[in-house]
């Protein structure tokens, strides 16, 4: 290890952005954050987009205020987004239409007309992920089959923190866990998977070299670098570059007796693994492989998590009833536990115009009682999503062969602890919760690596335990959750 040093941590979500300052004082890491802004769709005639200009202008924002604010040097930055999106680049390197959003309708109907040309088993074989519309893959054929022009035109494919890494230093490169994401990577080397595409029709020769997480790509171009008012030259690293691979590095104590929840709008349950698991049973209980550092694997169910609160809160919202999370969990925690559950990724619930009005609609459909208070909505989900945690803990236990005995939650849904308790009780297992901030400091823990200011992840997850506070609960109310398992199990 070596002294101090300060990082830049560009962390963008779907539906907000931030750039967090990471100082490393030789022992420990502390978090600032140093700009915020929003995040979302656009919606044009029917399709959703992407505004990354507007993102562009707010990574600027935040190098100058960087300067503005601080006289130490910066030592490096690194961005890190969600996963599966892209844009398409023409021969000068400028962007060819704004890039569609994961929820555009345009997949709608592509899976199934990808297993009409390549078996979903041989997809699964070659690539090791999970099957959802959403993916790459499936957005890539849509215009394949849509003859978009864009295609022919394309000289560059770059996943969405790749093509903020080519505008920082000029390099095109796709890093290792965001380009796993894409399903079309071969699951057992870092090697794209041509022969597959090829039967496609989806071009491969936009495809970038890959580059391992914790790659130096180079330094913030001249230009950028004298606008922001940088008086030295900044490093730019491709880190876990997939928001949940950053997070999952960041974990202290995993283990191989250790399940994850990358806790947050998406819920990311799972294991660490030295390689793919890819069965019969994995395709069967559709696990994903998914890249993460060191060439590790993040074997893990994807699910919807706090997305179904953060919907029915707008929805109340618009009713002129603006509930703050603290509040919303106060109401759950006075209601009745264990009456009514949801499958929290039916696909009722994958895009509706009124949550609550839905979820009230999927108890009735189910014949359950029916959540007819802002409080018993919040419980309803919150059990249901530490249900579900339980169905994929025991599917990762038969997987890995052997018991699972700590869940280590991250993420900013380490801050619901009625949650957090609802997933020791239902797992009867002991949930250990933090870091808040997993990815911003995965992110800025690989940087250190790249920059020689850690030795390697073993020395980074010791400098994170060393840095932030956990909080553990205990398993309890064993009966009355197995009870209320058996009938959450009734409802698939």
């Amino acid at each position: 290890m070596t002294t101090t040093a300060n990082f830049l941590a560009v962390d963008l979500g779907a539906s907000g952005g931030r750039v967090i300052l990471g100082r490393w004082d030789g022992a420990r890491f502390t978090l600032e954050v140093l700009h915020r802004f929003a995040n979302g769709p656009v919606a044009i005639h029917g399709r959703l987009y992407w505004d990354h200009l507007r993102l562009w202008s707010e990574i600027n924002a935040s190098l100058q205020a960087y300067t503005q604010r601080y006289q130490e040097p910066l030592t490096s930055i690194g961005v890190d987004t969600w996963g599966v999106d892209y844009a398409l680049l023409d021969g000068a390197g400028k962007l060819l239409g704004n890039p569609y959003h994961y929820r555009d309708q345009g997949t709608e109907g592509m899976m199934n007309a990808v297993f009409a040309r390549v078996a979903r088993q041989e997809i699964y074989e070659t690539t090791g992920i999970q099957f959802l519309q959403l993916n790459t893959l499936y957005q890539l054929f849509a215009r394949v089959q849509d003859a978009d022009p864009q295609l022919s035109l394309a000289e560059t494919l770059l996943l969405t923190p790749d093509l903020f890494h080519y505008w920082l230093t000029g390099r095109k490169v796709a890093e290792y866990s965001i380009a796993s994401t894409s399903q079309m990577l071969k699951a057992n080397e870092a090697a794209w998977a041509t022969t597959m595409l090829e039967r496609l029709a989806i071009p491969s020769h936009f495809l970038p070299e890959i580059v391992p997480s914790g790659t130096v790509l180079g330094e913030l171009l001249p230009e950028i670098s004298a606008e922001a008012g940088f008086k030295q030259a900044v490093s730019v690293i491709a880190i876990a570059e997939h928001d949940t691979a950053s997070a999952v590095a960041a974990i202290p104590d995993l283990d191989a007796y250790s399940a994850y929840i990358s806790s947050g709008t998406w819920s990311l349950m799972g294991v660490e693994s030295v390689k793919p698991v890819i069965t019969e049973q994995s395709l069967a209980l559709d696990f994903t492989n998914e890249g993460g550092v060191d060439g590790t694997i993040r074997v893990l169910k994807n699910m919807a998590g706090l997305w179904l609160l953060q919907e029915s809160r707008r929805q109340w919202q618009r009713q002129g009833k603006d509930y703050s999370w603290d509040e919303l969990v106060a109401l759950a925690g006075k209601t009745a536990p264990l009456r009514s559950f949801v499958n929290p990724d039916d696909p009722a619930f994958a895009l509706p115009s009124d949550m609550p009005a839905a979820i009230r609609a999927y108890c009735a459909r189910t014949a359950q009682p029916i959540p007819d208070s802002p409080g018993a909505v919040v419980r309803t989900v919150l059990e249901s999503l530490a249900l579900k945690y339980r169905w994929i803990l025991g599917s990762l236990e038969t997987l890995a062969g052997h018991r699972l005995e700590t869940i280590r939650i991250v993420g900013g849904g380490t801050q619901n602890r009625l949650l957090n308790q609802f997933a020791a009780n239902a797992c009867q297992r002991p949930v250990v919760a933090g870091p808040i901030e997993a990815t911003a400091l995965g992110n800025i823990m690989m940087q250190a690596i790249a920059t020689g200011h850690l030795d390697d992840v073993p020395a980074g997850r010791q400098a994170i335990a060393a840095s932030i506070q956990r909080q553990r609960y205990e398993p309890q109310d064993g009966a009355a959750w197995d009870e209320a398992f058996a009938r959450f199990m009734a409802l698939a």
